[in-house]
């Protein structure tokens, strides 16, 4: 197993100096609009990016890596974690499993000199909003709920049971959708590309027109 990136802290995260002006970027959406995909797609185009991975409670799925796609603990690490301090955001799914962004990754992705990019449910992406300045939330969502539902069955990593749960979340999360900065549309893969990396450009070049001033 990877041993977790040594944590630096977040002490310059929202501060007004050196980098923290660049700002943090949060995706979220429902599950099934896609908003992986439109990542991997993001990242690939904007080298500047790089994707936070997320600490998560569940089960490794085959071909998985620790580190890669997530970090997997245990429940009780996953406790001991939030009661120090280490995540910058966490939430608890319907189903039991629990997924947080920690402190050390974000500080590993600033101290490399990159802008981290955050993949979260919308309760962590709030949270967020809430407590870092300047981070840049964008909601991504599929042209109808039923086309999202479509998405959701066709990838086939959940369980019926499980499916059914993320639907049952994704209205409500629609309904969040006008409290974050942006909102996407994914009704075409380059189109809502497009859109997904003007936004980011714009926002970095507003952040460093603002470091550039006296």
């Amino acid at each position: 197993m990877e041993a977790f990136p040594t944590a630096s802290g977040l002490s310059s995260l929202g501060s007004s100096t050196g980098s923290a002006r660049i700002p943090v970027f949060v995706v979220t959406g429902t599950s099934g609009a896609g908003k992986g995909t439109l990542e991997k797609a993001l990242l690939g185009r904007m080298p500047e990016l790089e994707l936070a991975v997320s600490a998560t409670t569940r089960e490794r799925r085959r071909g998985e890596q620790d580190g890669r796609e997530y970090w997997f603990i245990s429940d009780a690490d996953f406790e001991d974690k939030l009661r120090a301090g280490e995540f910058l955001e966490h939430v608890v799914f319907p189903w039991g499993q629990r997924s947080g962004t920690l402190r050390s990754e974000i500080a590993r992705i600033t101290d490399a000199g990159k802008i981290a990019l955050l993949d979260l449910e919308t309760e962590g992406a709030l949270e967020v909003k809430r407590t870092v300045p300047r981070a840049v939330t964008i909601f991504v969502e599929a042209p109808t709920f039923e086309e999202n539902e479509r998405r959701l069955r066709e990838r086939a990593t959940e369980s019926e049971g499980e499916i059914d749960e993320r639907l049952d979340l994704a209205r409500q999360q629609l309904s969040q959708a006008g409290e974050f900065d942006y909102v996407i549309v994914n009704d075409d893969l380059d189109r809502a590309l497009a859109e997904l990396a003007g936004i980011v450009g714009k926002e970095i070049a507003a952040a460093a027109g603002t470091m550039s001033r006296p």
